[in-house]
């Protein structure tokens, strides 16, 4: 399956001027990562992003920038407000307790295929109206 392009963000929590949230939409740019806001001290970034299509989930490589726990969330553009998303990916450790007060490992890639996600998320059970939003 090949991957699918993120058609733009929906919205963000924080993000620093010289690395915006989106640093994501293009991923053949030279390694430049969405960062917090410097004065954001939260320890929390959030974001929804909106694919071009809607397509089953089958894996989701994610590349890290020092972030030491990740969740990933779906839903659909076409969902009612107050329907709540599904978990794809529930919350896991991006980096070890030492390496995150070390700043040691703080850009990997770590790839989850189909079987580690929670939900492989298919039109057919979730509907096949609207696009994917994570």
């Amino acid at each position: 399956m090949a991957p699918v392009k993120i058609s733009h963000v929906v919205s963000f929590s924080s993000q620093d001027p010289r690395y915006p949230v989106e640093n994501l939409l293009n991923p053949d740019s030279p390694r430049r990562p969405w960062l917090s806001c410097p004065q954001d001290k939260s320890g929390q970034l959030k974001v929804e992003l909106q694919l071009e299509r809607a397509v089953p989930i089958g894996y989701i490589d994610v590349g890290n920038c020092g972030c030491a726990f990740l969740q990933i969330d779906v839903g659909r553009s076409s969902w009612p407000l107050d329907r709540p998303f599904v978990t794809l990916l529930p919350a896991t450790m991006l980096m070890s307790l030492t390496d995150s007060k070390q700043g040691k490992n703080r850009s990997r890639v770590r790839m989850f295929k189909d079987g580690m996600v929670a939900h492989t998320c298919n039109p057919s059970t979730l509907g096949d109206q609207g696009e994917w939003i994570i």
